[in-house]
């Protein structure tokens, strides 16, 4: 069964909206082609359709497309097995070809002869080549933005997301409450890709079901990473997954800690658990004997480690993914902590004692810090006295 975003994807040039001075560029390079560039890169932020544009157009012009994800393309010798050859081969049927190579962002720089071999191959290319970008500013893409056209994609309007999310709404027949509609579309960001998967798990909730909506922050979001993961088939690119996410390593393990029940049972479940485990124990390692080396082994057992553990099959269906608590918990203690450390640093400086000695003897301490008097005589704020008093 289609997802919503696959199954609404525009197959036609004109169903593309508000980006009618990218998509005139991209048919003059086209039609040009070899002109003064033999790639373009389409830059913008995620969600906004570059990929599918590229695809609109082949069917447009009756053209084979050869699609690339830079994940395949790391470094020098993997662009010359699978890019060079694409590049050299003849289309079939006489038709036209375009390559296509998504996430460029993804590949290598200088240091491993990534984009270096990228921008030699385009040189060489027979054929237009379109890459696409979330960041085509990275200092890495530099030799690659000197060879190619860049055209900008905007973030789509508030409004034109949510023509977009009516129309598909009236396709599948479904109503949804105008406040939650005008929620999504704009806090998408111009993200329709994100507001597509966000209409479609709130059309599958209970009405009286509370749904939060999240800001996008236009980085590759958690919830598609967590999908792909737990419901995909395990493959190798899965292991720089995480590498896309704005989120430190540690706070992915939560939330892949806090999904897994909601997606595998049995079995899998006690596999997946086990490999989670081995990816705590790396972590340790690295930390504390600097092993650095042993990141590799912490990304592929929380990445195609977690999604092999279901073995060979794809978990259809819709899960309700949900925020860690162990977030919220360690965000509580940490709070309680500092307070406990202010507390600490003003009785310090009143009885010349070492804060790590108070600290130490806090339990005793804390009976102290009861009175009255002595909360005044160390200007105890009125939260620091309902902490004492709580805890």
């Amino acid at each position: 069964m289609q997802n919503w975003n696959e199954k609404y994807r525009p197959k036609d040039i004109l169903e593309v909206i508000e980006q009618e001075v990218a998509v005139q560029k991209i048919k003059n390079f086209i039609k040009n082609f070899p002109g003064k560039k033999k790639a373009i890169i389409l830059n913008g932020p995620p969600g906004i359709g570059k990929t599918t544009i590229v695809h609109a157009f082949s069917s447009e012009i009756n053209s084979e497309i050869y699609e690339l994800n830079a994940s395949d393309l790391r470094n020098k010798s993997s662009m010359n097995l699978k890019l060079k050859p694409v590049l050299e081969q003849k289309p079939l049927f006489e038709k036209n070809k375009i390559i296509l190579v998504d996430e460029v962002d993804g590949i290598s720089g200088t240091d491993r002869g990534g984009v270096s071999e990228l921008v030699a191959l385009i040189e060489e290319s027979k054929y237009p080549v379109i890459c696409t970008a979330n960041d085509t500013w990275n200092q890495k893409l530099s030799p690659l933005r000197k060879k190619c056209e860049i055209i900008e994609l905007k973030e789509i309007s508030p409004s034109g997301i949510k023509k977009i999310l009516i129309d598909i709404l009236k396709k599948e027949k479904v109503e949804m409450n105008p406040v939650i509609l005008n929620k999504i579309s704009i806090k998408s960001n111009g993200d329709l890709r994100s507001a597509i998967n966000d209409i479609e798990a709130a059309s599958k909730l209970d009405k009286n079901e509370v749904i939060e909506i999240d800001e996008r922050n236009r980085k590759e979001d958690i919830f598609k990473s967590l999908r792909y993961i737990l419901q995909e088939k395990a493959e190798d690119k899965m292991i720089q997954e995480f590498d896309k996410l704005d989120m430190p390593l540690d706070e992915v393990i939560l939330w892949i800690e806090e999904n897994i029940p909601k997606v595998y049972s049995g079995i899998e479940l006690a596999k997946a658990y086990e490999r989670l485990g081995k990816v705590d124990l790396f972590k340790g390692r690295i930390y504390k004997q600097q092993y650095w080396r042993f990141l590799l082994y912490e990304n592929i057992f929380l990445s195609y480690g977690i999604s092999e553990a279901k073995g060979k099959n794809k978990k259809e269906g819709f899960y309700k993914y949900a925020k860690p608590e162990r977030i919220l918990k360690i965000w509580l203690n940490n709070q309680k902590e500092a307070k406990k450390k202010t507390i600490a640093g003003k009785f310090s400086k009143i009885t010349h004692v070492g804060q790590k000695r108070i600290l130490k003897e806090w339990r005793e301490v804390k009976n102290i810090l009861k009175n009255p008097i002595i909360q005044k005589q160390i200007k105890l704020e009125k939260d620091e006295i309902d902490y004492l008093m709580k805890y």
